[in-house]
Protein backbone atom coordinates (compact mmCIF):
# COMPACT_ATOMS: atom_id res chain seq x y z
CA UNK A 1 0.00 0.00 0.00
CA UNK A 2 1.21 3.56 -1.23
CA UNK A 3 1.60 5.84 1.67
CA UNK A 4 0.85 9.21 2.06
CA UNK A 5 3.04 9.69 5.61
CA UNK A 6 6.93 11.90 4.81
CA UNK A 7 9.10 9.66 5.36
CA UNK A 8 11.24 12.36 7.96
CA UNK A 9 7.68 12.02 10.06
CA UNK A 10 8.10 8.44 10.06
CA UNK A 11 12.03 8.54 11.16
CA UNK A 12 10.65 11.31 13.63
CA UNK A 13 7.84 8.74 15.06
CA UNK A 14 10.29 5.26 14.69
CA UNK A 15 12.66 7.58 16.89
CA UNK A 16 10.33 8.47 19.86
CA UNK A 17 8.93 5.37 19.92
CA UNK A 18 12.28 3.68 20.13
CA UNK A 19 12.97 6.85 23.38
CA UNK A 20 9.44 5.53 25.12
CA UNK A 21 8.26 9.56 24.04
CA UNK A 22 4.43 8.77 24.19
CA UNK A 23 3.75 12.40 24.20
CA UNK A 24 5.43 12.86 20.48
CA UNK A 25 4.19 9.86 19.56
CA UNK A 26 0.91 11.09 19.96
CA UNK A 27 1.63 14.43 18.68
CA UNK A 28 2.92 12.54 15.12
CA UNK A 29 -0.07 10.57 15.32
CA UNK A 30 -2.71 13.15 15.88
CA UNK A 31 -1.11 15.67 13.38
CA UNK A 32 -1.51 12.69 10.83
CA UNK A 33 -5.30 12.28 11.54
CA UNK A 34 -6.05 15.92 10.84
CA UNK A 35 -4.42 16.19 7.47
CA UNK A 36 -6.82 13.54 6.66
CA UNK A 37 -5.00 10.79 6.30
CA UNK A 38 -6.63 7.09 6.03
CA UNK A 39 -6.72 4.78 9.23
CA UNK A 40 -5.37 2.04 6.74
CA UNK A 41 -2.11 3.94 6.23
CA UNK A 42 -1.76 4.69 9.75
CA UNK A 43 -2.03 1.20 10.38
CA UNK A 44 0.16 -0.16 7.94
CA UNK A 45 2.98 2.48 7.42
CA UNK A 46 3.20 3.68 10.54
CA UNK A 47 1.89 1.15 13.38
CA UNK A 48 2.44 -1.73 11.42
CA UNK A 49 5.70 -0.90 10.11
CA UNK A 50 7.20 0.95 13.18
CA UNK A 51 6.17 -2.34 14.98
CA UNK A 52 7.97 -4.34 12.52
CA UNK A 53 11.36 -2.43 12.19
CA UNK A 54 11.37 -2.46 16.23
CA UNK A 55 11.55 -6.26 15.89
CA UNK A 56 13.85 -6.56 13.50
CA UNK A 57 16.04 -4.71 16.29
CA UNK A 58 14.65 -7.05 19.06
CA UNK A 59 16.08 -9.92 16.73
CA UNK A 60 19.66 -8.39 16.23
CA UNK A 61 20.08 -7.49 19.51
CA UNK A 62 19.92 -4.07 19.21
CA UNK A 63 17.25 -2.88 21.77
CA UNK A 64 15.64 -4.84 25.09
CA UNK A 65 12.87 -6.74 25.84
CA UNK A 66 11.81 -3.89 27.75
CA UNK A 67 12.16 -1.20 25.13
CA UNK A 68 10.01 -3.84 22.63
CA UNK A 69 7.26 -3.91 25.76
CA UNK A 70 7.37 -0.19 25.95
CA UNK A 71 7.05 0.72 22.54
CA UNK A 72 4.25 -2.20 21.88
CA UNK A 73 2.66 -0.66 24.93
CA UNK A 74 2.83 2.76 23.41
CA UNK A 75 1.27 1.43 20.17
CA UNK A 76 -1.80 0.03 21.84
CA UNK A 77 -2.60 3.22 23.63
CA UNK A 78 -2.47 4.93 20.06
CA UNK A 79 -5.06 2.70 18.74
CA UNK A 80 -7.16 3.50 21.23
CA UNK A 81 -7.26 6.99 20.69
CA UNK A 82 -7.85 6.01 16.90
CA UNK A 83 -10.58 3.93 17.63
CA UNK A 84 -12.14 6.47 20.25
CA UNK A 85 -11.95 9.41 17.39
CA UNK A 86 -12.93 6.86 14.37
CA UNK A 87 -15.14 3.98 15.24
CA UNK A 88 -18.84 5.55 14.18
CA UNK A 89 -19.84 3.04 11.62
CA UNK A 90 -22.82 1.79 12.51
CA UNK A 91 -22.95 -2.15 12.62
CA UNK A 92 -25.01 -4.75 10.39
CA UNK A 93 -25.36 -8.28 10.64
CA UNK A 94 -22.33 -9.67 10.26
CA UNK A 95 -19.64 -10.78 13.43
CA UNK A 96 -16.51 -12.23 14.21
CA UNK A 97 -14.64 -13.63 16.54
CA UNK A 98 -10.66 -12.83 16.86
CA UNK A 99 -8.33 -14.28 19.15
CA UNK A 100 -4.31 -14.79 19.31
CA UNK A 101 -3.83 -18.92 19.95
CA UNK A 102 -2.91 -19.84 23.38
CA UNK A 103 0.74 -19.13 24.25
CA UNK A 104 0.59 -15.83 22.04
CA UNK A 105 0.50 -12.90 23.38
CA UNK A 106 1.23 -10.38 20.57
CA UNK A 107 -2.18 -9.32 20.11
CA UNK A 108 -1.66 -5.55 18.27
CA UNK A 109 -1.39 -6.89 14.71
CA UNK A 110 -5.20 -9.34 15.73
CA UNK A 111 -6.70 -5.63 17.23
CA UNK A 112 -6.05 -3.44 14.17
CA UNK A 113 -7.59 -6.78 12.41
CA UNK A 114 -10.61 -6.09 14.56
CA UNK A 115 -10.51 -2.88 13.98
CA UNK A 116 -10.56 -3.20 10.26
CA UNK A 117 -14.00 -5.47 10.87
CA UNK A 118 -15.19 -2.79 12.93
CA UNK A 119 -14.61 0.17 10.08
CA UNK A 120 -16.89 -2.08 7.54
CA UNK A 121 -19.50 -2.28 9.96
CA UNK A 122 -19.00 -6.08 11.71
CA UNK A 123 -19.84 -6.89 15.24
CA UNK A 124 -16.89 -7.91 16.69
CA UNK A 125 -15.50 -10.14 19.39
CA UNK A 126 -12.02 -9.37 20.11
CA UNK A 127 -10.78 -11.96 22.71
CA UNK A 128 -6.88 -10.73 23.12
CA UNK A 129 -3.53 -12.82 23.87
CA UNK A 130 -2.99 -15.99 24.52
CA UNK A 131 -6.55 -17.50 24.38
CA UNK A 132 -7.19 -21.06 25.41
CA UNK A 133 -8.80 -23.17 22.53
CA UNK A 134 -11.29 -24.45 24.98
CA UNK A 135 -12.66 -21.29 26.04
CA UNK A 136 -12.39 -19.76 22.06
CA UNK A 137 -14.75 -22.78 21.34
CA UNK A 138 -17.26 -21.65 24.18
CA UNK A 139 -17.45 -17.99 22.82
CA UNK A 140 -17.95 -19.47 19.46
CA UNK A 141 -20.96 -21.70 20.54
CA UNK A 142 -22.44 -18.49 22.16
CA UNK A 143 -21.87 -15.63 19.66
CA UNK A 144 -22.08 -17.90 16.59
CA UNK A 145 -20.04 -15.98 14.00
CA UNK A 146 -19.96 -15.82 10.99
CA UNK A 147 -16.41 -15.67 10.57
CA UNK A 148 -13.27 -16.92 13.12
CA UNK A 149 -9.88 -14.90 12.60
CA UNK A 150 -6.56 -16.60 14.37
CA UNK A 151 -3.42 -15.10 15.02
CA UNK A 152 -0.24 -16.01 15.69
CA UNK A 153 2.99 -13.49 15.79
CA UNK A 154 5.95 -16.17 16.90
CA UNK A 155 7.15 -19.16 14.45
CA UNK A 156 7.52 -21.25 17.41
CA UNK A 157 3.85 -21.34 17.90
CA UNK A 158 2.54 -22.55 14.73
CA UNK A 159 2.17 -25.90 16.22
CA UNK A 160 -0.33 -24.75 19.12
CA UNK A 161 -1.91 -22.97 16.20
CA UNK A 162 -2.30 -26.05 14.12
CA UNK A 163 -3.34 -28.08 16.99
CA UNK A 164 -5.94 -25.40 17.59
CA UNK A 165 -7.59 -25.28 13.97
CA UNK A 166 -7.78 -29.09 14.43
CA UNK A 167 -10.36 -28.39 17.22
CA UNK A 168 -12.03 -25.90 15.64
CA UNK A 169 -12.58 -27.64 12.47
CA UNK A 170 -13.71 -30.45 14.35
CA UNK A 171 -15.86 -28.53 16.37
CA UNK A 172 -17.09 -26.04 13.70
CA UNK A 173 -16.81 -27.64 10.23
CA UNK A 174 -18.87 -24.92 8.42
CA UNK A 175 -17.43 -22.01 9.76
CA UNK A 176 -14.70 -20.26 7.64
CA UNK A 177 -11.78 -19.08 9.23
CA UNK A 178 -8.93 -16.43 8.11
CA UNK A 179 -5.46 -17.35 9.63
CA UNK A 180 -2.49 -14.69 10.25
CA UNK A 181 -0.02 -12.77 11.84
CA UNK A 182 3.95 -12.16 11.08
CA UNK A 183 4.76 -15.95 12.23
CA UNK A 184 4.15 -16.91 8.42
CA UNK A 185 6.68 -15.00 7.19
CA UNK A 186 9.17 -17.96 8.17
CA UNK A 187 7.07 -20.28 6.37
CA UNK A 188 4.13 -22.37 7.75
CA UNK A 189 1.09 -21.41 5.04
CA UNK A 190 1.64 -24.73 3.44
CA UNK A 191 0.41 -26.01 6.64
CA UNK A 192 -3.10 -24.38 6.25
CA UNK A 193 -4.10 -26.59 3.19
CA UNK A 194 -5.06 -29.89 5.03
CA UNK A 195 -7.58 -27.81 6.73
CA UNK A 196 -10.94 -27.20 4.64
CA UNK A 197 -12.32 -23.60 4.45
CA UNK A 198 -9.07 -22.32 6.11
CA UNK A 199 -7.51 -19.01 4.44
CA UNK A 200 -4.38 -17.03 5.04
CA UNK A 201 -4.91 -13.55 4.97
CA UNK A 202 -1.16 -11.66 4.30
CA UNK A 203 -2.24 -8.48 5.38
CA UNK A 204 -5.28 -5.22 5.56
CA UNK A 205 -5.48 -5.47 1.79
CA UNK A 206 -6.27 -8.86 0.94
CA UNK A 207 -8.62 -8.87 4.96
CA UNK A 208 -10.53 -5.96 3.44
CA UNK A 209 -10.79 -8.10 -0.20
CA UNK A 210 -12.94 -11.10 2.43
CA UNK A 211 -14.26 -8.63 4.02
CA UNK A 212 -16.27 -7.14 0.54
CA UNK A 213 -16.87 -10.39 -0.50
CA UNK A 214 -18.75 -10.63 2.76
CA UNK A 215 -20.28 -7.49 1.90
CA UNK A 216 -20.91 -8.41 -1.14
CA UNK A 217 -22.54 -11.35 -0.60
CA UNK A 218 -20.32 -13.49 -2.19
CA UNK A 219 -18.52 -16.39 -0.77
CA UNK A 220 -15.20 -16.33 0.09
CA UNK A 221 -12.20 -18.84 -1.16
CA UNK A 222 -10.99 -21.33 1.09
Amino acid sequence: MNTKIPSQIYQDYLTALLSGDRTSCTIIVRDLQSSGLDIRDLFINLFQRSLYDLGELWEHHRISVAVEHLASSITERLISMVETDTFSTPHGDNSVIIACIADEYHQIGARMVSDIFELHGWNTHFLGANTPVKDLIAMIHKRKPDLIVVSVSVYFNIPNLLSALTELRTSFPKIPILAGGQAFRWGGVQLLSRYENIRYISDIIELEQVIGAYDNKEPTSS
